[in-house]
């Protein structure tokens, strides 16, 4: 008897939305020092790119791992409301006593989207801008926190 077939999808969403680097554990020269132009008191934004990789195994039934329309709904639930056209620091909770680098957006958004009940969230990319990107994969084997 063969195994099922595990499969991995990827799946991009946009949003935009605006912050300040800026930590109340540094000094205003330290922040502007770390930070750079990133520290501009009125803050900038951008327009994130967000790929949403899941995994599981093919339903013999639909051929799919999981429906799009479930995913989309589900992002559009527990990230784009909670991101799009908004101040991170303002108007995300999370981000009131964390810097919102593009690092920690990685692992609060893998936080919000880990529990999407059709597969298995594998890892969450972000493209800040065309010169730089992160990824998170929850806990591994090195240590990193999920």
């Amino acid at each position: 008897m063969s195994s099922p077939l595990k499969i991995e999808l990827g799946r991009r969403y946009r949003f935009s939305a605006s912050h300040r680097l800026h930590s109340a554990h540094l000094t205003e020269e330290e922040n502007c020092r770390v930070f750079g132009k990133c520290n501009n008191p009125y803050g900038h934004g951008h327009n994130y790119v967000v790929e949403v990789t899941v995994s599981g195994n093919v339903d013999p039934a639909t051929g799919m791992i999981a429906n799009l329309a479930d995913l989309d709904a589900y992002v559009e639930r527990n990230m784009l409301d909670e991101f799009d056209l908004k101040s991170l620091n303002e108007d995300v909770p999370a981000f009131r006593d964390t810097v919102p680098t593009t690092e920690n957006l990685c692992i609060e958004i893998f936080q919000r989207l880990k529990s999407f009940p059709s597969a298995k969230l594998e890892r969450i990319r972000i493209e800040e801008t065309g010169k730089n990107s992160f990824e998170y994969s929850g806990e591994n084997s090195e240590g990193n926190r999920q």
